[in-house]
């Protein structure tokens, strides 16, 4: 238990005691004190502990232009955004899966480096419910680069190995993308479209 917490929880006790007269305290200043110190403690510990534990900042992402849905669904459709958009530097890339569909989806990008870079949210794959998929995909370029989409279906080690170097670039501070030939061979790609980027998104992230 951190110490903020110990220290929120003697405030705790100190206004409890201060309020409630199971002590038997008949001292007003001094249960006024007690209760003002308990407060006190509560505000100092509450403080500190968001100072050292900050709650994540909630991502605002955009949703671009969708496209139509090809029926009947028999692979992976990207809906938005569409091919040849121009898009933000932060979007929901979205699509549709067959009911049969049982593999992870990623969506990688790739610049004008020629490198693939995973995309991921706090689930690292797409997020998929109902034959619906999603992932939050963050570009980093100049104003009118192109980025290809691409999005894979994987097995689980294919998987794993997009969730560990996504894991290993933000422990390094360092995102240098993935050559062709370093695509693990359970990753299949399933579609391919191409952007723009509407602003300037470099530096960013």
């Amino acid at each position: 238990m951190s110490t903020e917490i110990v220290i929120i929880i003697i405030g705790v006790v100190f206004v409890f005691f201060a309020f409630v007269n199971i002590l038997k305290i008949k001292d007003s200043l001094f249960r006024s004190a007690l209760g003002i110190l308990g407060v006190l403690l509560i505000i100092y510990g509450g403080y500190f502990y968001e100072s050292i534990n900050p709650k994540g900042q909630i991502e605002q992402v955009e949703v671009e232009k969708k496209g139509q849905i090809d029926f009947p669904i028999k692979n992976i459709q990207v809906l938005s955004p569409i091919e040849g958009d121009s898009v933000n530097c932060r979007i929901l890339t979205m699509g549709v899966y067959p009911d049969s569909h049982d593999k992870d989806i990623w969506v990688l990008l790739k610049p004008s480096d020629n490198k693939y870079y995973p995309q991921s949210d706090h689930t690292n794959t797409s997020y998929k419910k109902d034959g619906k998929w999603q992932v939050i995909t963050r570009f980093g370029g100049d104003m009118g680069e192109s980025f290809d989409i691409v999005v894979y279906e994987t097995d689980s080690l294919a998987s794993q190995y997009f969730s560990s170097t996504i894991e290993n670039w933000k422990a390094a501070l360092s995102y240098p993308g993935l050559k062709p030939e370093e695509l693990p061979n359970g990753a299949h790609e399933v579609e391919r479209i191409v952007v723009s980027l509407k602003d300037n998104c470099r530096g960013v992230f």
